[in-house]
C-alpha cells in the first residue's frame, strides 16, 4: 500500500529525527491529477483550488504551479495565504457564510474575482461597503437547493441549512439583490454534497443548477448566470471498496449537459480540494502502548484527534499500514496486536481519541509505526491541536 520512496521517508524521518508524530507530503499525485482534470474536461470548465482541504505552502505552490484557474477561500486569513503564495486577486473566490465586514473590506479593496453572497444581511453589508468605496463587485448567490445527495459523505443542501439561500425564497430574493446598485450579479453557487462516489449523483446536481439557471433567467429580464459553480464534490474510496469517483464519466457528462442546455458561452466552475490533495499525505504516528481490554486490543499511539481529528468527526476509517520498527521488547510476554480487529487512539484522555475503530490489523509492536493513508485533506488544520498541550506534528514535504 506504501511506495518504496514513502516508506523509505517515513523510516528515514523517524529515525533521523526521533519524530513520533508527522505528516509526510508528496504533491507528485495532486500536480497529476490537476494536469488530467484540466485535459479532460469541458474548455469552459475551470478548476479551483478549495485551500481549506490543505492550507500548507506546498500545496497552494502545486495547485498555483500546476495553473488551476484560481482558489476558494473561506476566511480573511485563507485569502492572506493565497496572496502570499501567489496568486493573484482576481483567481481569488470568496465563498461560505457569516463573511465579517473586514473580510468583506478586504476583498473589496483587493479587487478579488467573486464574493459568494450567503444571505442578504451579507448582500447589504458588502453594497455598503462598495458604495463607501465607491465601486462595484462581482456576486455570485448561493443556493441551497430542494434536494439532496443521499449516498454523499456530507450534505450541504436540503432541508434547513446555514449554507445558501433556500431555492423556494428566490423569487423574494432575487429583486432585493439585483436592485443593489454597487452588486454585480454574475451567477450561481450551488453545492450540494461532499464525498460523491457516484457520477450520476453529481451530474444530476449538474442538471437541477442548469433548469434553476433557466428558470431565474425566464423570470428577471436582462439577467444571466454567466457563471455557474458547482463546488466540488468528487468523492476519495477511504474505505477501499474499489468505488472509485470517474472524473472521465463526468467529464463527458457535463459535456453533454452543457451541449443539451446550449450553456457553452457560459464559465463553470468546480472547486476541488479533498480530491486533489488526499492520496498526497500521509499521518504517521509511534505506537507507545498496546494492551487487551475485555478482548479488544487497543493500541495507543503518540498522536490521535489532536493531530488527525477528521477519522473521529467523520465516523470514518482511513486506510492504515503498520511500519514495523522491530524494537525489542521492555518485558516478557509484552502485548502485541496479530490478525484482529482493533482500535487505534491517541495519548488523550477521553474516550473519543479513537482516529480508527474495528480496523483489522495485521501485526503491531510497540515501536513500530501507524501510518495512516488519505490523510492530505483536512489533517492537521481540521484538528484541535492544543488540546492537552501536546507537541504539534511536523509537516515533512518530499516533493
Amino acid at each position: 500500500m506504501l511506495s518504496d520512496k514513502i516508506e523509505q521517508a517515513i523510516r528515514s524521518h523517524t529515525q533521523q529525527k526521533n519524530g513520533r508524530s508527522f505528516y509526510l507530503y508528496d504533491t507528485t499525485h495532486m500536480r497529476g491529477k490537476i494536469a488530467y482534470l484540466k485535459s479532460i474536461m469541458p474548455e469552459n470548465v475551470h478548476i479551483f483550488y478549495a485551500m481549506k482541504a490543505n492550507p500548507h505552502a506546498a500545496f497552494l505552490g502545486a495547485a498555483l504551479e500546476s495553473k488551476v484557474e484560481g482558489i476558494e477561500i473561506a476566511s480573511l486569513g485563507e485569502g492572506k495565504r493565497a496572496l502570499a503564495a501567489g496568486f493573484r486577486p482576481n483567481q481569488i473566490i470568496f465563498t461560505g457564510p457569516g463573511k465579517s465586514p473586514e473580510e468583506l473590506l478586504w476583498s473589496v479593496q483587493n479587487e478579488i474575482r467573486t464574493v459568494h453572497i450567503e444571505s442578504l444581511t451579507e448582500a447589504y453589508r458588502l453594497n455598503s461597503i462598495c458604495k463607501l468605496l465607491n465601486t462595484k463587485q462581482d456576486i455570485l448567490v448561493r443556493v441551497n437547493p430542494n434536494f439532496d445527495i443521499h449516498d454523499a459523505q456530507a450534505n450541504f443542501s436540503g432541508g434547513s441549512r446555514k449554507l445558501g439561500v433556500d431555492e423556494e425564497k428566490l423569487p423574494e430574493f432575487m429583486p432585493e439583490i439585483l436592485g443593489l446598485e454597487h452588486l454585480n450579479f454574475r451567477g450561481l453557487h450551488v453545492y450540494a454534497a461532499s464525498g460523491v462516489l457516484k457520477v450520476s449523483d453529481l451530474l444530476m446536481n449538474c442538471e437541477l443548477v442548469f433548469k434553476m439557471a433557466q428558470n431565474i433567467e425566464a423570470e428577471f429580464r436582462n439577467v444571466r448566470c454567466d457563471i455557474i459553480d458547482f463546488g466540488g464534490g468528487f468523492g476519495i474510496d477511504y474505505l477501499e471498496r474499489g468505488e472509485h469517483f470517474s472524473p472521465e464519466q463526468y467529464a463527458e457528462g457535463l459535456n453533454d449537459l452543457i451541449a443539451l442546455y446550449n450553456f457553452k458561452n457560459r464559465s463553470f466552475v468546480l472547486e476541488l480540494g479533498r480530491y486533489l490533495t488526499a492520496d498526497s499525505g500521509w499521518y504517521c504516528t509511534e505506537i507507545l502502548d498496546i494492551k487487551d481490554s475485555r478482548g479488544k486490543k487497543q493500541i495507543v499511539c503518540a498522536g490521535g484527534t489532536n493531530h488527525f481529528r477528521r477519522p473521529a468527526a467523520l465516523s470514518i476509517n482511513h486506510p492504515v499500514v503498520i511500519m514495523p520498527m522491530k524494537q525489542p521488547p521492555f518485558y516478557r510476554g509484552q502485548e502485541f496486536a496479530s490478525e484482529e480487529e482493533s482500535y487505534i487512539g491517541g495519548p488523550l484522555c477521553n474516550s473519543a481519541d479513537k482516529i480508527a475503530n474495528n480496523v483489522f490489523i495485521k501485526e503491531a509492536h510497540i515501536g513500530d509505526i501507524a501510518v495512516f493513508c488519505l490523510a492530505g485533506a483536512y489533517g492537521l488544520s481540521m484538528s484541535h491541536l492544543d488540546f492537552l498541550s501536546h507537541a504539534r506534528p511536523e509537516e515533512i514535504v518530499i516533493a
